[in-house]
């Protein structure tokens, strides 16, 4: 071997050295494009962890909180089974200034296997859910109000044990989950939800509305903080915060309305009994068939029978007479007590008298992928509307928003035509893309950089309130609003109207929806009318005789056309009830005799919910400790018998019904996506840039800090570029490798023969 090697060296040197170099530049790209497609793969691997991140933060936007109205979620362990849906009935009863719901759902588990069904619905925030009765077969199982710990060992030991067993959840005020447990092959199952609810008013105009689907939500990533333990001596560690720890239960997947057809086919009757004579009464956005059996009653059912659960219903009506009720109370003994529920409208031809302030308004405007499709076009004409009702001596500023933000000022300009054009421009320009960080928003808005105390400061807010951090958001505004006060604009077919009535109370403002674009002026014309004019302040409410526990227990300032809302547990009804205020700068009052009162429904049960409201609001304001908070709402909820985040509807059947041995199967059902929704905003879309990013990619480092975009986060899959001359690459080095090896061998054989020779 050794005289070879030494015969092929001196015999054939340039050969070999030829030989050599073509082996190592086969090498060479071999090894370069193996590197490039491990770099790729690693990056694939790193893409797609992040993208799950942002996909179960964005996409598992909705979960059993946000499904609507019943959708059954058959849990399977390998593939997903859906149970005949027979139908959805809601019946609504409204008994002047209160309704009552009754949620209906029939499925049929059409499989051959026993399953456990979880289903997910909303229901509106304000209201008190009471009753949870299951019919499977001929069973009839009613639930009872416990512990929501209890009640979860509760069910999963009749799970266990092949019983029946129902179980409602709370996951958000306006989100439940559903779990039925143990539905055999073949059979029926009823599920009856049942709710108390207020009327809500507004000027001459009353309403109701029916939540029927809930957008995905997004879900800010958890927060992984390094920490050093070394005190005592363990060293370096990490602390994760999670702003949305139940991620899990309110991210349910949905479907893409394009390649689907929509689920949840719901039926609806509404049973109105204004308690005076009505005048006009209308779908916002269904249409409806209108019986008149007298002119103080209707009933209002689907004129097209039942249709998906894609959209919230909406019911208004007005009085007959051009004015609405200004004063309405009414009473409902229960137990040992009497409950009290005052509506009481402050003279708002006063409120008119007075002149305006000089306003500062922010404009803030939400551009993420929940708001595409038509989401956007309202909000865009919604704003674009508010900058034209701007005065000469208002100061504003627009601030947008997605999963990074841009400030269009420094700092609020006057409203003149130069900076009203820019702005204009600006919103004309925006397109809804990406994730929805807006508590950084709110933090922009809510810093006062003027601090011109002669000028009114406001916020409006136009979002869908499509994320699942809402108690981020209350925190902020607690810690930041100054003198700030906020207004809500809901946005879209399924806004959060939690997110947005408890956003309100906290900055001191108001609260108003705007479900299509012709809403638009209407609905803005309204909230401008509160903007412009000064608050109903200094509200204060005295009983003469009776000891009451009134809720909310400080009464917030009041905005034109908007009632002032009380409730109140009496020890007796006797005497009267005195309400004080001031009206712009002059004094207001007026004094209701208690035994005035008319009748009323479901009223302990409403002073009960709004009660426990209070407590977690003064959680929030950090007026009550965490523990104290949770004692007074499981006080209130099992006194009352209602349904919490600490309390749950629990029902089982004590006859076991699967045979022992049959396995439990487990499936979900995904849901419908929010009409007018773009699903591939949502889920599936890179990010695109703003026309206010594209700008500033452009200019110099000098600009102010407000008109910087913020960090791109996560929103969607972002996958690795893959467009590499990777593949040719290696195609090259290993036809080089090959013809190096070729010539190796042949030059070996030359050399073999030439040294026999």
């Amino acid at each position: 071997m050794d005289t070879y090697d030494t015969v092929d060296s001196d015999e054939h040197p340039d050969e070999h050295l030829w030989l050599d170099r073509l082996i190592k530049v086969g090498l060479f790209l071999l090894a370069q494009s193996i590197a490039v497609l491990l770099v790729s793969f690693v990056a694939l691997l790193v893409s797609f962890e992040t993208s799950w991140s942002a996909t179960t933060q964005q996409a598992s936007l909705l979960q059993p909180g946000d499904v609507r109205s019943g959708t059954l979620l058959l849990k399977n362990d390998s593939a997903t089974t859906e149970a005949v849906r027979l139908g959805i009935d809601v019946d609504i009863t409204v008994s002047g200034p209160t309704l009552r719901t009754r949620v209906t759902q029939a499925f049929r588990n059409s499989t051959k296997d026993w399953v456990e069904a979880t289903y997910v619905y909303p229901l509106a925030s304000d209201g008190a859910v009471d009753t949870l009765k299951m019919v499977v077969g001929d069973r009839i199982i009613v639930g009872d109000i416990k512990e929501r710990q209890k009640a979860r060992v509760i069910y999963e030991q009749a799970r266990r044990a092949g019983q029946k067993a129902a179980l409602t959840e709370q996951e958000r005020p306006n989100i439940f989950t559903n779990s039925v447990a143990n539905i055999g092959p073949g059979e029926t199952v009823l599920v009856q939800i049942e709710y108390q609810e207020p009327v809500h008013q507004s000027g001459n105009e009353y309403s109701l509305r029916l939540p029927l689907v809930v957008g995905p939500r997004y879900n800010p990533a958890p927060l992984v903080q390094s920490a050093d333990f070394r005190k005592d001596g363990t060293g370096w560690g990490a602390t994760t915060s999670d702003p949305v720890p139940d991620r899990d239960r309110i991210s349910p997947p949905v479907l893409d309305p394009a390649r689907n057809a929509p689920v949840n086919p719901t039926s609806i009757t509404v049973h109105l009994n204004a308690g005076f004579a009505l005048g006009e009464v209308k779908s916002q956005h269904h249409k409806v068939k209108i019986e008149s059996p007298d002119n103080a009653t209707r009933v209002i059912t689907l004129a097209e029978g039942a249709v998906p659960a894609d959209r919230d219903f909406e019911l208004t009506w007005k009085p007959a007479a051009q004015q609405a009720p200004s004063v309405g109370l009414f009473r409902e003994h229960v137990g040992n007590a009497d409950y009290l529920l005052a509506f009481v409208t402050p003279p708002a031809a006063e409120q008119a008298t007075q002149k305006p302030l000089p306003r500062e308004v922010v404009f803030v405007i939400d551009n993420s992928g929940s708001m595409g499709g038509t989401s956007i076009e309202q909000a865009k004409a919604s704003l674009l509307y508010a900058l034209g009702r701007l005065k000469p001596n208002d100061r504003f500023n627009v601030i947008r928003f997605d999963d990074t933000m841009d400030v269009l000022f420094p700092t609020s300009v006057p409203a003149d035509n130069a900076h009203l054009g820019e702005a204009t421009s600006f919103v004309s320009a925006l397109q809804a893309r990406g994730g929805t960080e807006m508590v950084p928003a709110m933090r922009a808005a809510l810093t006062d950089k003027l601090g011109d105390t002669n000028m009114v400061r406001q916020i409006v807010f136009l979002t869908d309130g499509a994320i699942g951090n809402e108690q981020q958001l209350f925190e902020t505004i607690t810690a930041m609003r100054g003198r700030s006060r906020i207004f809500m604009v809901g946005i879209g077919s399924a806004p959060n109207t939690y997110l947005m009535t408890r956003a309100a109370e906290l900055g001191r403002g108001a609260f108003t929806h705007i479900g299509s674009v012709e809403q638009v002026e209407e609905r803005m014309r309204g909230l401008f009318a509160k903007l412009e004019n000064p608050a109903v302040t200094g509200l204060t409410a005295r009983f003469s005789e009776a000891k009451a526990d009134v809720t909310p227990t400080i009464i917030p300032d009041v905005y034109r056309d908007e009632p002032l809302v009380l409730a109140a547990k009496l020890d007796k009804l006797a005497g009267s009830l005195e309400i004080k205020g001031r009206v712009g700068d002059r004094p207001w009052s007026v004094t209701l005799p208690l035994q005035n009162a008319a009748q009323g429904k479901g009223l302990s049960k409403l002073w009960a919910r709004r009660k426990i409201g209070d407590a977690e609001v003064a959680r929030t304001l950090r007026e009550m400790t965490p523990e104290d908070t949770d004692k007074t709402i499981l006080a209130l909820a099992l006194d009352h018998q209602i349904v919490t985040r600490l309390t749950s509807l629990v029902a089982v059947d004590k006859t076991p019904s699967r045979p022992e041995g049959a396995p439990l199967k487990l499936s979900e059902l995904p849901i419908n996506l929010p009409a007018g929704w773009d699903f591939e905003k949502v889920f599936g879309e890179r990010p695109q840039l703003t026309p206010t990013q594209l700008r500033e990619r452009r200019a110099d480092a000098g600009q102010p800090a407000a008109r910087r975009s913020a960090p791109v986060t996560p929103d969607a899959i972002r996958l690795p570029k893959t467009g590499t001359s990777a593949e040719l690459k290696m195609i090259a080095g290993l036809v080089m490798i090959a013809l190096a090896l070729i010539l190796f061998v042949f030059n070996r054989r030359r050399t073999l023969l030439t040294g026999a020779a």
